[in-house]
C-alpha cells in the first residue's frame, strides 16, 4: 500500500452521539486512516462523558480548537428531560454547539452539497442559498422560570454604579412561564462582518432580516448595526466586487426564497438560523447534504454535521439493524477540516486528498449508489438503496 499522506498538525476531534457516533467511526477507519496519517486531540462529547466531567470537556473542546485552529465535530445530543431520564444523568448541560459557539465567538455557514441528479424540491432554485447563522445568544442563552401563581414579573437591569432600571414584563393573573433573553452589540458586530467577508470572498449578494416592527428594540438593535457595519467597513469594497446588502422582514424573506432561484447568502439570528437552515437542507434534498463551518473572529474554525444524531437509527441499529442512514455531511466536516489544516501548514497533499474524498463521495452518488434519503429524490432511481456500510464501501471503491 502506498505510504500515508502527512499531516504536520492536528485538528480538534469531537466525538458525538448515537448514530451519527457510530458513522464517525466508520468514515474515519474507511475513508481516511487508511489514506492519512491522522493527527487529531480527540475529546468525548458523548452525553455520558459530558455528564460525567460536569460539561467540562466542552469547553475544553473549544479551547483546542481556538488553540489549534481547526476542529471537527459529530454531532451530539442536547439533553432534557427525557434524556436525562433515558441515560440515567447527574444533571441537564446547556446545548454542546452554544457553549463551543459562544466560546468561539463565532458565525455558522451552512451551504447545500449539490450533486447531479437530486434536484431540489423548490423548483426555483437554480444555486445554493447559504445560510449565515449568529452563533451567540438569543433562546440559547436565555433563562427561563416556571412561574407558579398570580405575581408580577420585571426585568431589572442594575448599573455597574448600582443605579436600576425596570420594566414589568407582565402581571400574571395565575400560573405561566417566563424567558429572558441577551445578545452583545460586539457580538453582533462580529457576525455582521463575518457575513460581509463571506460574501465578498464568495461573490454572493447578502440578505438579512428579522422582526424589527414588533421588536423593535431586540431586533431594531441587530438591524442598526448590521446597517452602520456595511455602511462604514464594507460597503464601498463590496460593491466593487458586485455583492450587494439586503434587508427585510423574515417572513418577507421566507416569501421571497421560496420564489427566488437562490444564489445569495442568508444572514439569520441564531434560532432564525437553526431552523432556516433545515429548511435549505431538507428542501435542496436531505439534512445530510449540508455543509457547517463555524468561524472564529480569531480565524479558528470548527466544520460539524449540520443535522441531529439520528435516534431513531440508532435505536434500529442497536437492534442489529443496519440502516440507510447518510453519512456525507459527517465526510464533509472531515474534508473541509483536513483542507483547512492543510491550507495553514502548506501540506498541498492533504488538501488534495480532501478534494478526492469529496469527489469520490458526490461520484458514488451520481453513479446510483446512495442511501435511501437520496434515493427516493434521484433520477433516474436507483435500482438499489444501500445502507450506510455499503455506501462507505462504494466511495471507499472509488478512492482508491
Amino acid at each position: 500500500m502506498a505510504e500515508k499522506i502527512f499531516m504536520k498538525n492536528p485538528v480538534a476531534e469531537i466525538d458525538g452521539d448515537e448514530m451519527t457516533r457510530v458513522l464517525w467511526a466508520l468514515v474515519k477507519d474507511r475513508l481516511i486512516l487508511p489514506f492519512v496519517d491522522l493527527k487529531t486531540e480527540y475529546y468525548d462529547l458523548g452525553l455520558l462523558n459530558r455528564d460525567a466531567t460536569n460539561d467540562r470537556v466542552t469547553a475544553e473542546s473549544a479551547g483546542a480548537i481556538l488553540r489549534l485552529g481547526v476542529g471537527v465535530k459529530c454531532a451530539t445530543i442536547t439533553s432534557n428531560a427525557a434524556r436525562k431520564t433515558e441515560y440515567n444523568l447527574k444533571s441537564l448541560h446547556p446545548s454542546p454547539n452554544a457553549t463551543i459557539r459562544a466560546i468561539l465567538d463565532g458565525t455558522v455557514f451552512r451551504k447545500p452539497i449539490q450533486v447531479k441528479g437530486i434536484a431540489p424540491s423548490v423548483s426555483t432554485w437554480k444555486k445554493p442559498i447559504v445560510i449565515g447563522r449568529h452563533a451567540y445568544g438569543d433562546v440559547y442563552r436565555a433563562v427561563e422560570m416556571a412561574i407558579p401563581g398570580a405575581g408580577k414579573v420585571e426585568l431589572v437591569y442594575t448599573s455597574a454604579d448600582g443605579r436600576e432600571r425596570r420594566v414589568t414584563v407582565v402581571e400574571l393573573k395565575g400560573a405561566g412561564i417566563v424567558q429572558g433573553m441577551h445578545n452583545l452589540d460586539e457580538s453582533i458586530r462580529s457576525f455582521a462582518r463575518s457575513c460581509f467577508l463571506y460574501a465578498i470572498n464568495e461573490k454572493l449578494p447578502v440578505w438579512f432580516a428579522t422582526k424589527d416592527t414588533i421588536s423593535k428594540t431586540y431586533d431594531g438593535r441587530f438591524k442598526e448595526i448590521f446597517n452602520d457595519i456595511w455602511e462604514r467597513e464594507f460597503k464601498i469594497k463590496a460593491e466593487a466586487a458586485g455583492v450587494t446588502y439586503f434587508y427585510t422582514l423574515i417572513d418577507d424573506a421566507v416569501a421571497r426564497v421560496v420564489k427566488g432561484e437562490g444564489g445569495f447568502l442568508w444572514a439569520c439570528k441564531n434560532y432564525d438560523g437553526d431552523v432556516m437552515s433545515d429548511m435549505i437542507a431538507s428542501a435542496s434534498g436531505s439534512l445530510a447534504m449540508m455543509t457547517s463551518v463555524l468561524v472564529s473572529p480569531s480565524g479558528a474554525v470548527e466544520y460539524e454535521a449540520a443535522h441531529g444524531t439520528v435516534q431513531q437509527h440508532y435505536y434500529r441499529w442497536q437492534k442489529g439493524e443496519k440502516t440507510s442512514t447518510n453519512p456525507v455531511a459527517l465526510i464533509f466536516a472531515w474534508t473541509g477540516a483536513l483542507a483547512k489544516r492543510a491550507e495553514l501548514d502548506n501540506t498541498s497533499e492533504l488538501g488534495k486528498f480532501a478534494k478526492r474524498l469529496e469527489d469520490a463521495t458526490l461520484r458514488t452518488i451520481e453513479e446510483g449508489d446512495m442511501t435511501g434519503d437520496l434515493a427516493h429524490l434521484a433520477k433516474p432511481a436507483p435500482a438499489k438503496t444501500l445502507n450506510s456500510w455499503e455506501f462507505v464501501d462504494a466511495i471507499a471503491k472509488r478512492l482508491s
